[in-house]
């Protein structure tokens, strides 16, 4: 007789405020369920105390994982909304689970299909709503009551106690008193005249613990007053807890809270002189000096400027901290770590004209990161990789083929069985595994094509240098100057600058993305070569795979990076 389907069991629970036995509730159903169906269960994945309304949760994005790597037939949960709640993730999980050929079963719906999703994601998005909207107004009972309605601050311990039943009562803080007095020194140093970048460099020169217990940093003291956040702008120092003064909603793209103001008509205010830890008129003039720094000309903090996004912006680190550089004045670039924490943290303050780091990294691009020897190099490394992949895949391939043609005895033995009097009821279930099965396999092999030979064009170095000259002509062209800066930004890794020893000037190390370099090696369009500057890293520095075309597939091994180069 075949092998049964392969299943796996996928279980979830909410919050903190939910147990353990929850799991394993689940669990328990699950596997009844599977030894019902003639399932047979070869693995578990569990999140604990995870809301569903993201799938960025380490148990799903394995099961994924899994799942593309076809280990597993079926699905199994005690319900939809154990996989997830929001309405587009549970149909993106759906479809590509159907693409690799997954079934989705549930304890209390048994066979998912399109109508289910369509119905239990709706329902599963209205209940989400539901517990958003009664957990805010819980928070805003607590705050009225003013009891802490969010994280704890910097400067307050969290109040553990229990009422007569030994039910935790959230929300009551005491004033740490050591933290206290670091938040009064931050406003009596501000209101003499001390900026936020030297009071967080003198603390850590002391060794002062920072909030999260590393360094202080200036933005962790000013803030931004606006959406008041900042040591400066903490209400709660002054005795008044403000909530309410932000929303958050999830970026769709990213699946990450992005903070949004609230209108000043929809704080909730309310006065907790108890917790008061700065005197009124320390309060008061530490605002007034923050409302006498603007920048000049314009009525923005000086904290809160946007500065232009220059060609190498973000793309540079300190060699020393890892920090990143920045300007620091009106043409150089130098590491903000240093600058901002202080020489407890980094002693880097050599800086470099954005004119000549500029100059010196469009010119590596051109000249040298792709010299001929290093595409030698990395084609010898690249056949050796790929003739790997190709033999692991070919080798997984007729595996599947051995297993179908199993699969297809085996029915055909069921058929004869049938013929020979056996009553069908006996084989009925078993046959539909069987055909369950071969359609699945089938469905594999026709999307694993047969290997191909390969095929490098002899002349990657040539094409990129023509490309690449012209990417940088672009740069001086105000019609493609914007498309060519995004294109010459995608080849750049990251750009590490450190001292030299002498410490009269700096070394550049200039990483290449090996993805984004030879996609424009090959002549791809432009928008390939910005789609392969977002191709991820696995752990340990392994590119994943990019298609290039039907005859390429850039592939670079754990360690190999011929895309670097010193300037």
């Amino acid at each position: 007789m075949p092998d049964a389907l392969r299943a796996v069991i996928y279980a979830r629970f909410s919050t903190d405020m939910q147990r353990d036995a929850s799991i394993d509730d689940q669990i328990r159903a699950c596997t009844e369920y599977a030894h019902r169906q003639g399932l047979e269960i070869v693995d578990t994945y569990v999140d604990r105390a995870i809301s569903g309304a993201s799938l960025m949760r380490s148990g799903i994005q394995k099961l994924m994982r899994d799942a593309e790597a076809r280990r597993f037939d079926v699905v199994i949960a005690h319900a939809l909304d154990r996989l997830s709640r929001n309405q587009a993730d549970i149909a993106g999980l759906f479809q590509r689970l159907r693409f690799a050929d997954i079934m989705i079963e549930t304890v209390e719906d048994g066979s998912v299909g399109e109508m289910a999703i369509a119905l239990r994601g709706t329902m599963n998005a209205m209940q989400l709503a539901a517990i958003a909207a009664k957990t805010r107004e819980g928070l805003r009972g607590r705050a009225i009551a003013g009891k802490s309605a969010g994280g704890i601050s910097y400067g307050y311990d969290v109040v553990r106690q229990f009422d007569e039943r030994g039910e935790p009562l959230r929300g009551d803080r005491t004033i740490n008193a050591e933290e206290a007095e670091v938040v009064r020194r931050i406003f009596s140093d501000y209101t003499r005249g001390s900026s936020p970048k030297k009071i967080a460099e003198q603390l850590n020169k002391e060794g002062v613990p920072g909030p999260q217990g590393g360094k202080w940093g200036a933005s962790t003291i000013h803030g931004n007053r606006e959406r008041g956040t900042g040591i400066l702008n903490n209400e709660l120092y002054a005795g008044r807890l403000v909530w309410n003064r932000q929303r958050y909603v999830k970026d769709p793209d990213t699946g990450r809270r992005v903070s949004r103001p609230n209108p000043e008509e929809q704080w909730q205010i309310t006065e907790v002189p108890e917790l008061r830890i700065v005197h009124e008129d320390l309060w008061t003039a530490a605002r007034e000096r923050q409302g006498v720094l603007k920048s000049k000309g314009t009525d923005t903090p000086v904290w809160d400027r946007r500065r232009p996004k220059f060609l190498l912006s973000k793309l540079m680190a300190c060699g020393c901290c890892g920090g990143g550089f920045a300007k620091v004045s009106k043409d150089a670039f130098g590491c903000s770590t240093a600058r901002n924490k202080g020489s407890a943290v980094c002693t880097n303050m050599l800086t470099i004209k954005r004119e000549d780091l500029e100059a010196r990294v469009l010119d590596a691009l051109e000249h040298n990161l792709m010299d001929p020897e290093l595409v030698e190099a990395f084609c010898e490394a690249y056949t050796e990789e790929r003739n790997r992949l190709l033999a692991t895949a070919s080798a997984g391939r007729s595996e599947l083929e051995k297993e179908l043609a199993k699969v297809k005895r085996d029915h055909d033995r069921l058929v004869d069985a049938i013929v020979n009097g056996i009553p069908a009821e006996q084989v009925k279930d078993r046959m539909l595994a069987l055909d369950q099965r071969k359609k699945a396999i089938e469905a594999q092999l026709s999307q694993e094509p047969a290997a191909s030979p390969l095929r490098i064009h002899p002349s990657m170095a040539a094409t990129y240098r023509k490309r690449i000259g012209a990417l940088i002509r672009g740069l001086g062209d105000a019609e493609h100057m914007p498309e060519a800066k995004e294109a010459v930004r995608a080849l750049i890794d990251r750009i590490v600058l450190t001292p030299t020893p002498a410490r009269d000037g700096l070394v550049i190390d200039l990483e290449g993305t090996l993805a984004a370099l030879l996609c424009l090696a090959t002549g791809r369009p432009l928008k390939e070569v910005n789609a392969a500057a977002n191709t991820k890293k696995a752990p340990g520095g392994v590119h994943g795979a990019l298609a290039m075309s039907d005859e390429l597939v850039l592939v670079a091994g754990a360690g190999f990076e011929p895309a670097t180069f010193r300037l």
